[in-house]
């Protein structure tokens, strides 16, 4: 097949790009500007603005066409000034500036790669689906990490609903872990017990993490099989951080975590993180207070439509664990 890839810089772009080559595919990538994630790949890399200008659909239009597919996995979350806005351009402009691209290009098939934040959960009893109810609210009312949520869930619903003859379908990873994982995003908690003598407290919640090789299969099945205008929730096991964690301190030889994180201290350091964020929007990204309060509650999902419907594959998270270890310590992380 030929396809072409947005995102192939990113963590899960990274690694579907290989999945695709390894298979034979001819991939190209639409890239801003190539990073260590995709160097020496033998891609085709080529250049289009991600706006539904007239103009910039028929850049993406001779970017696409001959395709069979396209895989759309550029997505960012950005907390900075001017992010809400390059939020919106990435998630949903641009899936309307593709499709557009598509439908005059001929291309038959389009998958978006969304995020399990427009997925609802429940206790591990019990975990959410692609079905169930989600009061935004959680996020928050305004911020970053609303407009993240919302911007995806509308790119989402475009895909879902898009008239014109190319079909589209919509893929969710969850917490997603392996290598090539550059910033660091998921993998960072990794990278960090490795780096500690000891992280001692763990989050009280639970979350559905997935191998990276599993995610980047997941959407070659999802555009080849899956349902237009269907959505598919990447995940595999659903973990407490305590036993992720747990996982993670055997792998990176440390001693486990054993104190629960208070609720209360969650309050303060979303409150610190509201002030620090004024001077370093990315660097305290991660003390939001509704990320921290999101770590507090069991958030867990099943991804069983993906594998009844797709075959979408299971490894164990400690082996997803063990290749992002050694990955991190090959490229001098940890």
């Amino acid at each position: 097949m030929r396809v072409l890839v947005t995102g192939a810089t990113g963590f899960i772009g990274a690694n579907l790009v290989r999945h695709l080559l390894a298979r034979g595919d001819e991939v190209r990538a639409l890239v801003r500007k190539p990073n260590a994630a995709i160097e020496g790949l033998p891609l085709t890399l080529v250049s289009a603005p991600l706006d539904d200008s007239r103009a910039s659909i028929e850049a993406l239009a001779r970017a696409v066409e001959g395709c069979d597919g396209v895989y759309h996995v550029a997505g960012l979350f950005d907390p900075s000034p001017g992010g809400e806005a390059r939020m919106w351009e990435v998630h949903l402009t641009a899936t309307r500036a593709l499709l557009s691209a598509c439908d005059q290009a001929g291309v038959p098939r389009l998958l978006v790669c969304s995020s399990s934040i427009t997925v609802g959960w429940g206790p591990r009893s019990a975990p959410g689906d692609e079905d169930s109810p989600l009061d935004p609210a959680v996020y928050g009312k305004t911020g970053a990490l609303r407009v993240y949520h919302d911007s995806k869930l509308q790119s989402e619903q475009l895909a879902a609903t898009w008239p014109g003859p190319t079909k589209a379908v919509i893929v969710n990873p969850d917490y997603i872990i392996g290598p090539w994982d550059i910033k660091p995003t998921s993998g960072q908690l990794i990278v960090s017990m490795a780096r500690q003598p000891w992280v001692p407290v763990h989050p009280r919640g639970g979350k559905c993490f997935q191998d990276v090789d599993d995610c980047a299969i997941g959407h070659i099945l999802a555009l080849e099989k899956g349902t237009p205008g269907r959505r598919y929730l990447l995940g595999n096991e659903n973990l407490s951080y305590a036993e992720f964690m747990g996982i993670v301190a055997e792998v990176t030889g440390k001693p486990r975590p054993r104190i629960p994180l208070p609720n209360l201290a969650v309050a303060l350091a979303g409150r610190v993180g509201a002030l620090a964020s004024r001077i370093d929007p990315h660097k305290f990204a991660g003390l939001d207070g509704n990320v921290l309060r999101s770590m507090q509650s069991e958030r867990y999902r099943s991804a069983r439509r993906a594998e009844v419907e797709l075959g979408l594959p299971r490894t164990p998270i400690r082996v997803a664990v063990e290749k992002a270890y050694r990955w991190f310590v090959d490229h001098g992380y940890c």
